[in-house]
């Protein structure tokens, strides 16, 4: 595992460059994600422009007004945090570089720099402003068309996503939020999935409302673009070791170095019973864990030509310390899980890449408006019922049945993914046909 860049370049070409542990590997694979997502969905939207389906509105804007206080005063505070936070963190190395992300939380940073950094900034961004200023500044109308705004998308994506993920993760873990609400709240860890899909798909909705663009339309260039999006993130996933992982397998178990290995005899209940304190931990919320008996598992051997740790993986070096140190005394992330588990974030990432590319093969074939977003809402949800079936999660009771927090959304979504199939089979697109020749439509590439 690499819980950030450096450990990467570190094992893979031995490059010591301690500034490499600011870059968060899950963050990383995330911000490949967005940009994965923004590629298909700016592909998607542009083709429905050539067919006619989608149509430009038209702005206003200035020209030669020069840089706004707004622009001066947002370019100072990006300055600040640059000069206060990570010019300080180099300055402050030898504390900080131990755990960069505690002290990016922290208040610890260099204010002079921060200060110097900020006027800096706002500096250039008036100069560069002041030499586009014209005498008499003009007012010129100009055509956005849906695929312009694909920026502005991903940032309504990132922000909305991320603060519903957040939400949904403390919602489905509350006795942690109340142990540690400052820590649970900003922990670079701990993301729900769906929540960050429901929060960010309301403020989409929203977004595209306000500037006039078909929402079927919008929803269905969504639909590939977010399936390869979540692949890609859960390889993050996997990577880092952030605690998406599965339940154990029975039929490994971990060795002294941290490696799955074939469970012979009693070794396995053996190996639960020794580490029963932290299945009760790592279980709570889950299942109630008195005896190895309560520990889920899944006894699957990998056939012989498949490598064992796609089965049975011990995450070492996970990005949440979790587990058993891999050394006495080990360091920070220097730890891996106690017994071997499914590497669930690996099987999705398979599983959502083969569903893209069904996805993608199949939108020029179902032209219905919103068709091609019921079935990812569909493929979606079915797909993480199932992964949840081997997932290590929070459970409620409802009278003996106990689902997670994402079995209840999946089957939520998997329902109204057919209801949206159902309703929408057979319409037929609007054309805007108007807009037909500016968007290209017939240059017979749209179709």
């Amino acid at each position: 595992m690499y819980p950030n860049l450096y450990f990467f370049l570190y094992d893979v070409f031995g490059i010591d460059l301690q500034g490499f542990k600011l870059i968060n590997s899950f963050g990383l694979l995330v911000a490949f994600a967005f940009m994965a997502g923004a590629w298909a969905l700016t592909a998607e939207l542009k083709r429905r422009q050539r067919n006619g389906w989608l149509g430009y509105t038209e702005t206003s804007i200035w020209v030669g007004k020069g840089a706004a206080i707004s622009e001066i005063a947002w370019n100072a505070f990006f300055g600040f945090i640059i000069g206060w936070k990570f010019v300080g963190l180099f300055l402050e190395r030898d504390t900080a570089f131990a755990d960069p992300q505690a002290f990016l939380l922290s208040g610890q940073g260099s204010l002079p720099m921060g200060i110097v950094l900020a006027l800096f900034f706002a500096g250039l961004k008036w100069y560069m402003g002041n030499k586009t200023k014209l005498a008499k500044p003009e007012q010129r109308s100009i055509r956005v068309w849906p695929h312009d705004r694909v920026g502005d998308i991903v940032i309504f994506a990132a922000v909305f996503g991320f603060s519903g993920a957040k939400i949904f993760h403390n919602l489905e873990n509350w006795d942690d939020l109340v142990r540690d609400p400052l820590g649970a709240l900003l922990s670079f860890s701990g993301l729900t999935f769906y929540g960050g899909l429901i929060c960010a798909g309301l403020a989409i909705a929203w977004y595209g409302h306000k500037h006039k663009i078909n929402l079927w339309q919008m929803c269905d260039s969504f639909g590939p673009a977010m399936m390869l999006a979540y692949a890609v993130g859960r390889l993050g996933c996997q990577i880092s070791g952030d605690g998406d992982w599965g339940i154990n397998n029975s039929a490994y178990v971990s060795d002294a170095a941290g490696k799955a290995v074939l469970a012979q005899g009693t070794a396995y209940t053996d190996s639960v019973n020794a580490h029963l304190g932290y299945f009760k931990h790592a279980m709570s919320g889950v299942k109630d864990v008195q005896t190895a008996a309560d520990v889920m598992q899944r006894h699957v051997v990998a056939p012989a030509w498949l490598p064992d740790w796609m089965v049975a993986y011990t995450y070492p070096h996970n990005v949440l310390s979790e587990g058993v140190p891999n050394v006495p005394g080990g360091g920070q992330w220097d730890y891996h899980l106690p017994l071997p588990v499914f590497p669930t974030p690996f099987y999705e990432t398979l599983m959502c890449l083969l569903l893209f590319g069904l996805l993608w093969g199949l939108r020029k074939k179902l032209r219905s408006p919103g068709l091609l977003f019921g079935l990812y809402l569909f493929l979606n949800g079915l797909e993480r019922f199932f992964i949840e079936k081997i997932r290590v999660n929070t459970t409620y009771d409802f009278g003996g049945y106990r689902p997670t927090q994402a079995e209840l959304i999946a089957m939520a979504l998997m329902v109204a993914g057919l209801v949206i199939v159902v309703l929408r089979w057979g319409k037929q697109p609007v054309v805007v046909k108007e807009q037909i020749d500016a968007a290209g439509a017939l240059d017979g590439k749209g179709k």
